[in-house]
């Protein structure tokens, strides 16, 4: 199984071999930080089966050994690796896959830094669009 993905505008493309071994939602606070958001899905993949095939990413050194790669033209972030705690792994943001609903999440982790109201995100009222614009 092949996959694709890429940023927003296109200027940063990648390419996976094979299907991800896990998919995450990771709610550290470094995620937060980084993202802009309560949550990040992750697709964890073998370094050796991941390739860059188009565009050169900008990578920032997030905390310690954790490496965050980016789009350096609209920003979209794109991958994690970090050699100390997945070593050999490509930590890959999930939505920026073409076909992003193709995997599940199937763990939550760093649950103990989540935001306190994700834990209720299902009772919070839901629009299929924003509110009055349907």
């Amino acid at each position: 199984m092949s996959l694709s993905g890429g940023c927003r505008c296109g200027a940063v493309r990648y390419e996976i071999a094979h299907g991800p071994g896990r998919v995450s939602v990771c709610h550290c606070r470094d995620c937060q930080k980084s993202a802009g958001a309560p949550m990040v899905a992750w697709a964890i993949v073998p370094k050796n089966d991941f390739r860059i095939s188009a565009g050169a990413p900008q990578v920032t050194n997030s905390s310690g050994d954790s490496f965050r790669y980016f789009c350096p033209s609209c920003g979209t972030g794109l991958y994690y690796i970090n050699e100390t705690y997945l070593p050999g792994i490509v930590d890959v943001q999930l939505m920026t896959l073409d076909e992003p609903g193709t995997f599940t999440p199937d763990a939550q982790v760093q649950t103990a830094e989540q935001a306190g109201w994700m834990a209720h995100l299902s009772e919070i009222p839901a629009f299929p669009r924003y509110p009055g614009m349907e």
